[in-house]
C-alpha cells in the first residue's frame, strides 16, 4: 500500500501505466469502462474527526488532499482517452444514505472531478455497492412504512437512514449529482455479483406488524447482521445478472466483484503480497462503531483477498436469486 504523500508514485507507476494500455491502439474499437478509486472518497466524509468512526489515517488523507488529487488525476488521464468511460466510486446506501454523509459525498466526488486537471466531462456516472452485499431492491417493506406509530426509519436495521435498497439509493445519488452540478445525462452502475440473498432464507413476504423491528428484520432481502458488514458474507447469494438499461437512471448492473474472489483472509495469513489483516473478515470478532459492535458476519477459512474461495463460491451458486 502507498504512505500518504507517495502521490507521485500513485501519478507514474499506477495511473500512467493504465492510461498506456487503455490508450493502446488496438483497444479503439473497444468501449473501457473503468470504475475508479472503490471506497476512497467516501472515507473522507464518514471516517474523519469528529465522526466516532474516524480513523488517523483518513484525518491524514483528508488533510494533505492527495485522495481527491489522485481520483482527479486518475479522472484526468484516463479520461483523455475517446474510448473510456470513468465512473466514480460512490459507496453504497448503508454507507452513505444517512443526510450528513449523502450530499456530502457528493460534493467531494464533484472536487475530484474538478482537481488535477479533470472536468466534471470526466464522469461518466458514478457507481454503488462495489464488491458488496446490499440488496438491489427491498420489496417487503419501504421508507414510508410504519408500525405501532414507529417509522422503519426507527428501526435497528435502518437506523435512521433514508434508503433501505442500492436502486432507490443509486436513483437519488444521480439526481443529487446533477443538482450539484454534474451532466444531466451522467449515469449510474450498480454491482449485484453478491447482493442476490436467494435461498431458503429468502423472506417471502413482509414480517409480522408485531413491532417496527420485527417487522424489517422478518422481511428484509439483505440477510447480514448488519449493513456495515462487507468481509465475505456468510449466506449471500448471486444477484441479477449484468444487463443494460435495466432501470430509470441505471446505464447497467454490472459484476465487478468476481464471486468467489475472497474481501480477505480470516485470520492474519504472512505473505508477499503487501495485503494485510482485517478484523472484519474474522467470523469471531465482535465488531467496532462502524458496525454498530455486531458480529462480523464472515464466513470462515477465508484465504487472502483476491484469492479464489471456492467455499464461498458454492454458497454464491446456492443461493443465487434470480436462481441459476
Amino acid at each position: 500500500e502507498l504512505g500518504p504523500t507517495e502521490i507521485d508514485k500513485y501519478k507514474t507507476q499506477y495511473i500512467d501505466p493504465i492510461k498506456a494500455i487503455l490508450a493502446d491502439p488496438k483497444y479503439a474499437s473497444l468501449r473501457i469502462v473503468n470504475t475508479i478509486e472503490i471506497d476512497s472518497l467516501p472515507n473522507l466524509v464518514t471516517n474523519v474527526t469528529p465522526r466516532a468512526t474516524a480513523t488517523a489515517n483518513c484525518d491524514t488523507m483528508k488533510a494533505n488532499g492527495n485522495y481527491v488529487k489522485g481520483v482527479g488525476y486518475a479522472l484526468n488521464k484516463l479520461g483523455d482517452v475517446a474510448n473510456v468511460y470513468n465512473y466514480v466510486d460512490a459507496g453504497h446506501h448503508g454507507w452513505l444514505g444517512w443526510d450528513d454523509n449523502f450530499s456530502a459525498t457528493v460534493q467531494i466526488i464533484k472536487q475530484a472531478a474538478t482537481a488535477e486537471g479533470a472536468t466534471i466531462n470526466d464522469v461518466q456516472g458514478f457507481i454503488t455497492n462495489t464488491a458488496n452485499y446490499s440488496a438491489l431492491k427491498e420489496q417487503y417493506f419501504t421508507i414510508n412504512d410504519s408500525v405501532g406509530g414507529k417509522s422503519v426509519r426507527e428501526s435497528k436495521w435502518v437506523d435512521w437512514n433514508r434508503y433501505t435498497d442500492e436502486l432507490s439509493y443509486a436513483q437519488a445519488f444521480r439526481q443529487e449529482a446533477v443538482n450539484q452540478g454534474f451532466a444531466s445525462g451522467v449515469g449510474m452502475l450498480i454491482d449485484t455479483s453478491r447482493n442476490g440473498w436467494g435461498g431458503t432464507a429468502r423472506p417471502t413476504g413482509p414480517g409480522a406488524t408485531t413491532d417496527v423491528d420485527t417487522y424489517v428484520n422478518g422481511g428484509r432481502i439483505d440477510r447480514r447482521i448488519h449493513v456495515g458488514n462487507w468481509c465475505n458474507q456468510s449466506g449471500a447469494g448471486l444477484g441479477e445478472r449484468p444487463k443494460a438499461s435495466p432501470a430509470a437512471g441505471i446505464d447497467a448492473y454490472v459484476w465487478i466483484k468476481p464471486p468467489g474472489e475472497s474481501d480477505g483472509a480470516s485470520s492474519a495469513i504472512p505473505n508477499d503480497e503487501g495485503k494485510g489483516f482485517d478484523r472484519m473478515c474474522d467470523p469471531t470478532y465482535t465488531g467496532n462503531p462502524r458496525n454498530n459492535n455486531n458480529m462480523s458476519g464472515a464466513l470462515p477459512n477465508a484465504p487472502l483477498s483476491g484469492h479464489w474461495f471456492s467455499a464461498q463460491f458454492q454458497q454464491l451458486m446456492q443461493n443465487a436469486y434470480p436462481p441459476l
